[in-house]
């Protein structure tokens, strides 16, 4: 039996060599990441240099960019190093590092598209009382919020699991995963899979039945109300809609990998999966709300080409 305490390092069971290949796959990488960095930074000085941004809406997409950067850098950089790497091994203080930045960044951004969905929901149902319900001090609380009771809720298991007797040191995926870390143990992990599925119901399907509320209410509205009122609702919606679903859709393949046998998937796919939830979202963003939010849009010509 290994003591959690003898486990200094992880290593990467899902890296393979790539020989000559890893070099282009780094470029294409780093591509990425330089992409996710200058579109949310755009985004993020657009919206605070500008006083026609400071509205709820665009603090909270600026909340929103700002994880986009937290969770990236959270894990390009240490991929990078990983693809150039021969010895794909990772210390164990900096694998629960990883570990918080990634779950804590899944977690903000549950909680951040839960509190756009209330904001819309006010601006399409309540559009007369919209400013005396969304004030700057509860816009300021519900930011707050989004960040801190994530990383208070993440905290926990991460103390739970550095505290586990492990029997092993290989996770067979390219970056730390708590789920991983639990099932190398040799000590019993039911306190873990408590909190683990009690913090699952709090800072995922929490913040789904807020949206799911919001939405059956903007769509009630719709039904009910004018052409003009349906088309404010889809042109603000939209956006917000496409968002959830595209990081729905990656966390899914992430819950699915972890938990059940995907050793009849091919390798690449899987590597593919495990990172779609951890990238789509930095990527997608910027573009979407860049494109389909004319006042960002136009504000970001004025900057860029003056």
């Amino acid at each position: 039996m290994i003591n959690s305490t003898q486990v200094s390092y992880f290593t990467f069971g899902a890296y393979f060599d790539t020989g000559l290949f890893k070099y282009l796959l780094f470029f294409i990488i780093m591509c990425f990441y330089t992409l996710i960095i200058c579109t949310n930074l755009l985004l993020i000085v657009v919206i605070c240099m500008n006083r026609s941004l400071h509205e709820p809406m665009y603090l909270f997409l600026c909340s929103l960019f700002v994880n986009e950067l937290y969770g990236s850098t959270g894990l390009f950089p240490f991929l990078l190093v990983q693809i150039l790497s021969d010895i794909h091994i990772i210390s164990a203080p900096f694998c629960f590092l990883q570990i918080f930045c990634v779950y804590t960044y899944g977690s903000v951004e549950f909680s951040n598209l839960s509190i756009m969905s209330y904001d819309r929901y006010l601006a399409i149902c309540y559009p007369l009382q919209y400013n005396t319900r969304m004030t700057s001090n509860k816009v300021t609380v519900l930011i707050t919020l989004t960040w801190l009771l994530p990383f208070f809720a993440i905290a926990v298991p991460m103390s739970l699991s550095s505290s586990l007797q492990l029997c092993g040191n290989i996770i067979n995926k390219v970056y730390c995963d708590n789920y991983s870390v639990v099932k190398l143990a040799c000590s019993v992990t039911t306190v873990n899979n408590i909190y683990g599925l009690i913090n699952t119901c709090l800072i995922v399907f929490g913040p789904l039945i807020l949206i799911l509320y919001t939405y059956m209410k903007i769509l009630k509205v719709c039904y009910s109300g004018s052409k003009q009122t349906r088309q404010k609702a889809v042109s603000t919606c939209t956006p917000h809609l496409a968002s959830l679903l595209n990081f729905s859709f990656g966390c899914s393949f992430e819950v699915l990998q972890s938990r059940f046998n995907m050793s009849s998937v091919p390798m690449m796919l899987r590597i593919f999966l495990s990172l779609y939830f951890l990238t789509c979202q930095p990527i997608f963003n910027p573009l979407m709300y860049g494109l389909q939010t004319s006042k960002i849009r136009s504000l970001c010509k004025s900057l860029i080409f003056g």
